[in-house]
């Protein structure tokens, strides 16, 4: 068969047929432009491992083709919050606050709707991962800009992208969350040993460089091994976790509240001498003996407490010992108490 097109047939195209090949032509070039943007889109997030660094990526990413001053990421259960701004100095104090008084006034199931707030112009989107608890598994992504809404085409661009977001999104979150596995005690929710060799070198170099004093609690559950024997293990976790949560309600937030191991707990306490230290440390020991917590042989759990002040000549590891040494004493005087180093 012959294909070559004749003269006659190269005039029968017209305009018409060169228009609808104009359009096509165009609408591929588009499309071209869109995955070169997309697979641009894809690298940026490879090479972010976090949740505030795909944020990030996402933002730079997006800039040349919706501009924008801030885009902020918050999960419905508000334990991740993440906001990138591109401004600076006054501008970008007012955008940071704006996003924030967004995030607590405005409902995020508001999919999609543009409103004007102060200079800027808001528009959020919300967002779904797997399955799970609503709060823990839905996010909403806000972007942020002065002058004008989004219009329609970049709101398409946003649309197409924030699909391509997800997945990468969904898998920063279960690293973070694995993350945070690794440095949780899963019984008690308290931080772990893995923690606190990660902080302690720091607080002991703060307190040296500053001049400031720093006292350790170790801690030792008295008769919980009994609970465990005599009522089982499932008594004695409850025990655990009752203890966690009355010992971290008296706590200050720059305090380190760690559990070794078993029923050995350590607090340390910056900022904090052995009197001040004592003080709390015994209201520590009325609150986890208030618990009537019962062992099962006619003792209650309590708990028994050994203090020592940190000095510059004391290495960590010597601290620690004599902290243990100071619980000793405290357990061989009959529980349930406090003791000091050196009284």
């Amino acid at each position: 068969m012959n294909t070559a097109i004749s003269l006659s047939d190269r005039e029968n195209i017209g305009p018409m047929n060169l228009d609808h090949l104009m359009v096509e032509l165009d609408r591929y070039r588009r499309q071209s432009e869109w995955l070169k943007q997309v697979n641009e889109l894809h690298a940026r997030l490879a090479g972010a491992t976090d949740l505030q660094g795909m944020i990030e990526a996402f933002s730079v990413w997006l800039m040349p083709l919706v501009e924008h001053d801030l885009i902020a990421y918050r999960s419905l259960d508000r334990s991740r919050v993440h906001i990138i701004c591109s401004c600076h100095g006054p501008e970008r104090r007012l955008a940071m606050q704006t996003a924030e008084e967004v995030f607590e006034k405005i409902d995020c199931q508001l999919d999609g709707t543009c409103c004007e707030w102060g200079p800027f112009f808001v528009q959020q989107w919300q967002m779904s991962f797997g399955a799970g608890p609503a709060a823990a598994n839905e996010a909403c992504l806000m972007l942020l800009r002065r002058g004008t809404c989004i219009e329609t085409g970049e709101a398409k661009i946003l649309g197409d992208a924030l699909e391509i977001l997800g997945e990468p999104l969904q898998r920063a979150l279960m690293y973070e969350d694995l993350f945070a596995q690794a440095r949780r005690d899963m019984l008690t929710g308290l931080d772990n040993r893995r923690v606190f060799e990660e902080r302690i070198g720091s607080m002991l170099e703060t307190a040296r460089r500053h001049g400031r004093p720093i006292t350790v609690a170790s801690m030792d559950l008295d008769h919980f091994k009994q609970i465990n024997d005599t009522l089982g293990h499932a008594a004695g976790d409850n025990a655990l976790q009752m203890v966690a949560k009355t010992l971290t309600g008296m706590v200050r937030n720059s305090d380190l509240l760690v559990r070794m191991g078993g029923d050995e707990f350590v607090l340390v306490l910056p900022d904090t001498a052995l009197e001040p230290a004592r003080l709390l440390a015994e209201r520590l020991c009325g609150a986890v003996d208030g618990l009537e917590l019962n062992a099962g042989d006619g003792s209650r759990l309590g708990v028994s407490i050994g203090l020592v002040q940190w000095s510059p000549e004391m290495s960590k590891d010597e601290w620690l010992q004599r902290a243990d040494e100071v619980l000793y004493q405290a357990k061989k005087t009959g529980r349930c108490r406090v003791c000091v180093e050196g009284i």
